[in-house]
């Protein structure tokens, strides 16, 4: 979402690119790694982590196809207000109902009442236990917001201190693809800070710019390649590697091993057929 409103990007088409790309790459990434790896890590029959997290076995679980529905909600809706965009007249009231609905924070809050419903009182919980369950959840949030205002700052002290302008000066006068330049500072970031968030944040302060001045370039690509780059290469400094390693109950070569590379591949592959994507388009 940051970096689709940093490049002023259509959140539709950048959702419809992103499952053509993202599919193969999680193909990758997925089984096919998983086949190569798994016979070279032998893991510990039980994780204390995992135990922990275990639900009561008794309690009513949801479908997987009302689970599936509630979560890509937000995600038809998107892409309805998209396609609205493309095939009905600007002064149609359908096109203006989709609008509306297809709007992120629209389309999200939607989500989260439908939620409240298939994933809540369908289940027999009260009013009171879904209640307590969003009151839980903002915790989390918190510090979500908070990575998301450190990565803005950080950005704009690199805008600010002149190293954003010395980046993008030096990108065009090297006529280096915008697609390249945005994973390769989402990258370098993403390396040195251990953060996804901060990592296309900053990414996308210091490159929107950039693809301003270079014409023919695709935004909703720029935020595909941005959003790889910032996944590259997960390590010590990542919160995520340090909770994937815990959770399996393995050891950090086994992390590196297993989810540095899971993640890299994620990257690389995301930027190769976002490529691609850019040749065929």
């Amino acid at each position: 979402m940051l970096a689709v409103a940093a490049y002023g990007a259509d959140i539709g088409l950048t959702i419809l690119y992103g499952l053509l790309v993202g599919l193969p790459t999680a193909a990758l990434a997925g089984p096919i790694f998983a086949t190569w790896i798994a016979p070279r890590i032998s893991l510990p029959a039980e994780s204390p982590i995992a135990r922990q997290l275990e639900g009561d076995s008794a309690q009513e679980m949801p479908g997987f196809g009302i689970s599936l529905f509630t979560v890509l909600i937000p995600v038809i809706l998107m892409l309805l207000a998209s396609a609205a965009n493309i095939t009905l007249d600007s002064a149609s009231r359908v096109r203006l109902a989709l609008h509306f609905v297809g709007h992120p924070i629209v389309a999200l809050l939607l989500a989260l009442l439908f939620s409240f419903w298939s994933l809540g009182r369908a289940r027999r919980f009260t009013r009171e236990e879904v209640l307590k369950f969003c009151n839980d959840c903002l915790g989390p949030t918190a510090t979500i917001l908070l990575v998301i205002g450190a990565g803005g700052g950080f950005n704009q002290v690199l805008v600010q201190s002149g190293v954003g302008r010395a980046i993008a000066d030096m990108a065009l006068g090297s006529q280096a693809s915008p697609l390249i330049l945005g994973w390769i500072v989402a990258a370098l970031i993403r390396v040195a800070t251990g953060s996804a968030t901060v990592a296309m944040t900053t990414a996308a302060g210091i490159v929107a710019p950039i693809a301003v001045a270079t014409p023919g370039t695709n935004a909703e690509l720029l935020v595909l390649a941005t959003g790889a780059g910032s996944l590259v290469l997960s390590h010590v400094n990542d919160a995520g590697f340090w909770l994937i390693k815990e959770f399996f109950n393995m050891t950090v070569p086994e992390t590196l091993k297993t989810w540095t590379v899971a993640e890299t591949i994620i990257g690389v592959a995301g930027l190769g057929f976002t490529m691609l994507l850019s040749f065929a388009l």
